[in-house]
Parts: C-alpha cells; structure tokens; sequence
C-alpha cells in the first residue's frame, strides 16, 4: 500500500481550561485567609493593583472618563516644589527616638500584655536546656544528656536507644545512663521515659511512693488496670478491693503526656466568610468584607494606558497585559463572593429548621440539591463548602457542615446523620459512669426514639465523636 501525504481539515469541539477560568477556580477553593495571602500577594507583584476604600468593579477601564489634557495631572519626576519645604520645621518636628510602648498606649487598658510581646514560645527542650545549663555536670555527660533532649518527642518520651546516644556522643554506656538519670530528674516530672509505665513511675518516685501500692500495681498488672480488672489485681496482691480503687485514683491523676504543656499550638480563630442574621421572621445573609483588601485598579496606569501615543509600545504591552491580570482576578473575587452567598441562601432556604430550632432539627441535604437550587454544577458547590465558614444564631460552622446523609425512621421520614450523632452523645452524657450503656443499648435507646440504626453504626459515630467503648468510659471512683 502506497504512503502518501495530504491536509484534511476537520472541525471538532473541546474543552479548555483558559488561564483565567483556572483562576477562578483557583481562588473559589481557598479559604479566607489563603485568599488574603493570594491578593496581598498580587497587590506587590502588580502595579495595577492598589487598595481602596471599596472594591472596585471587575468592569474594563474603558468604561471610565478619559483622561485629557485638561483633566489629567502631569507627573514630574524634577524636584519642583522642593525649595518651598521649611526643612528645619520638619526636622525639629521629627523625633528620631524610638517610639515607646507608652507613648503609643495612652490608656493602660490598651497596652497589650507583656506575654503578648514574646517573639518565641519557651519549648520542652528550651525548658530543659535551661536546666541543664544550670547544673554542674561533666562535659561528657552534658553532651550526652543535650543529645538525650535533642531526641524526644513531643510529649516528652525518648525512643532512642542508649546505643544511640553513645554513637551519636562517643561516650561510655554508664556516661550515657547518668545523663538519662539526671534529664529524668528535670521538670516536668516523667520526661524522658521510653514508655507509659516508666513514665508514671518516674512521677510517684517524685512524689515518694515508689514503694506504694500505686508502684507495684504499674509494676507488675498494668496491663489488668488498663483493662480496669480492679477485682484481679486486689485477689493477686491479696489486698482490699477499695485499697486497689485508691491506687487507681493515684494513678489516674499523674500526667501519661509530661511534655505536652510545652508544645501545644497557637490558637487558629476563624473569622466568618458569610454571615446569617434572623431579622423578624426571615433570615438575611451578608457577606463578611473586613480584613479583605479591597482591590481597584490603579488610575495612573489606567491613563497611561488610555493615552498609549505617549508610552512606549512594550510598556504598553506590559500595562496591558497587567490590566488584564488585574481585571480578572477582582471579577474572579467577586464571582467567589456571589457564589458563597448563593450557596449560603441555598442552606438557609434548605434547613430553616435548623437555624429556628437547632442541631436537632438539622435535615439530610447532599450537594445535588443546592446545586439544582442555584443552577451551578455539584463540583462548584463542594468548592465553595470547603473552609468557608458561617456565622448563624446557632453558633459558627463549616458550610460543608449542613451537608449529611439522611437515616430513615419507622413513620417514613429522614434524619440527619449530624442529628444522631448529638443524639448518641447525650444519651452517653447522661449515662451512670459506673455502669456505661452498650452500643447495643444505645441502639434500644434510640428506637425508643423511632431511630432505626445497626449496632455497628452507633460503633461507628461514636468514635467519630471520640467517646471510649463502655469498658473505657467506665469509672469506679
């Protein structure tokens, strides 16, 4: 068969992700304050850009006046003017000390606190480095004991080995075991244990009952009293029931975690996208704008961009090409504005009960149905849900919040999955510790309630709430 070459014109469609769309899609996604790092960005790397008092229209900067020879200011770049500055004035006026605290803070009330003024937190290894540095040890033993620090984790164990130590330090294994032993005797008490019973040991030596009933219990049947076998152990050590409950109690109160207290994380406080008012009867939805700059475009590029005779055809190339950039990412904001509210109208309309009554009241909704509500697709309305957050008479949540599956009752209606999970949990609330319901008894529970779900499923939510099984929620003392 002969091989030849020829040209076929052919006409076909395809979408297209364009720059711009991807923007949009981009910026629909982010949370509130990715967004205010993605515009803050931009406000530096585009000229056209500034911040003013409102947000500007995403119209194209045609639409304004002109700029002419009789409306337009010349920019000189000559220091005209500059002679008629009384320079010594400015001078005498300027202070060029260092502003003080008190100076700014006029009232004692809004000076900040002197803990707020901290640039960095004292963490545990700070904390025992501090100690170390004040103790009088050999050189050797202070290398292996930083070293001991250097490794433990977050809370306070150490999973290196000894044989670890001495490689990484070149000591001596007895060097390394009196460096241990001096850590371990650092604040907080149990810190550098390699595990959960050396660590609650270290705590009663500390408190000296290293010799009491609380020791031999975490000796010899820890593993009886995490599984709260208090009848085993009293028959094994041949003592008391009650004298075991004691013990228990001890235990109960030491810190499995020493070290938490010195890494526990900056609060995040999220501020609302959206709010929702009850105003009368009706609910009114408003868009949260504070602490987003409010972008327009620049009115200098913008007339020298309507007088191009007078610039340069690649600096108006380049101002063009900004303009665009600028113009596109302010419709793209206010495309995510409109979109948010859209969707939160949706909520409102879809779980008025809700907002009326409470989490109890809350209805199965799923995206398909806000989606056919405003006409935009299912994958535009998860985007949105996502790290948004909501303001309401209920209190502050996520929008993807309002979106669960629905569990069928016996009389032919739906509930809300988030409903029964509250459910579970005050059922579990009001439970006696000392004799805590099953999951199968939280089942009967909520069938009384005309609740029909599996054994499994109550499994299942309630560890999604992060409640123990009845073992572990049961307290004796």
């Amino acid at each position: 068969m002969a091989l030849e070459l020829r040209l076929q014109v052919k006409l076909s469609q395809q979408l297209v992700m364009t720059p711009q769309l991807q923007q949009a899609i981009k910026l629909l996604q982010l949370s509130r304050m990715e967004l205010v790092d993605v515009v803050t960005e931009e406000l530096a790397e585009n000229p056209m850009l500034e911040e003013g008092e409102e947000l500007a229209s995403p119209e194209t900067p045609a639409e304004e006046k002109p700029a002419t020879e009789e409306n337009a200011e010349e920019v000189k770049g000559e220091s005209e003017g500059m002679e008629d500055i009384d320079w010594q004035t400015y001078l005498d006026g300027y202070s060029l000390s260092s502003t003080t605290t008190s100076d700014v803070y006029e009232d004692s009330e809004e000076r900040p606190s002197y803990e707020s003024l901290l640039t960095k937190k004292s963490t545990l290894s700070d904390h025992l480095m501090w100690q170390l540095n004040l103790s009088m040890v050999p050189d050797d033993e202070r290398l292996a004991a930083a070293e001991i620090i250097g490794n433990l984790d977050d809370v306070g164990y150490l999973h290196a080995s000894l044989e670890d130590i001495c490689v990484a330090t070149s000591v001596d294994e007895e060097t390394a075991k009196k460096a241990l032993h001096r850590v371990q005797q650092f604040d907080p008490p149990g810190v550098a244990s390699s595990n959960l019973q050396e660590c609650l040991l270290l705590q009663l030596e500390r408190l000296d009952q290293g010799d009491s009933l609380a020791a031999v219990i975490l000796r010899e049947h820890i593993d009886n009293l995490e599984g709260r076998k208090y009848p085993v152990i009293a028959r094994a050590l041949k003592v008391s029931l009650d004298e075991v409950l004691e013990a228990a109690k001890i235990i109960s109160e030491l810190d499995p975690r020493p070290g938490r207290a010195y890494n526990q994380e900056d609060v995040q406080y999220i501020s609302p996208d959206i709010f929702v008012h009850k105003v009368g009867d009706e609910y009114v939805v408003t868009l949260n704008d504070d602490g987003l700059p409010n972008l327009r475009i620049n009115s200098f590029y913008r007339s020298a961009l309507t007088n191009q005779d007078s610039v340069d055809k690649k600096a108006s190339e380049y101002i063009q090409d900004k303009m665009r950039s600028a113009v596109w990412l302010i419709k793209s904001i206010h495309q995510r504005q409109r979109t948010i509210y859209k969707v939160t109208k949706s909520i409102v309309k879809f779980q008025k009960q809700f907002f009326d009554y409470g989490i109890e009241h809350l209805k199965p909704l799923v995206l398909r149905d806000v989606a056919e509500d405003i006409e935009m697709h299912e994958s535009t309305v998860s985007r949105v849900t996502t790290n948004k957050y909501v303001q309401t008479p209920q209190g502050l949540f996520e929008l993807k919040y309002f979106f669960n599956s629905g569990i069928s009752t016996s009389s032919g209606d739906s509930v809300a999955s988030e409903s029964v999970k509250i459910r579970i949990k005050e059922i579990i609330s009001k439970e006696d510790p000392k004799k805590p319901l099953s999951d199968q008894k939280i089942v009967q529970l909520l069938k009384e309630n005309d609740i029909h779900i599996a054994r499994r499923t109550v499994t299942k939510y309630r560890e999604m709430l992060g409640l123990g099984s009845s073992t572990e929620r049961k307290r004796l003392f």
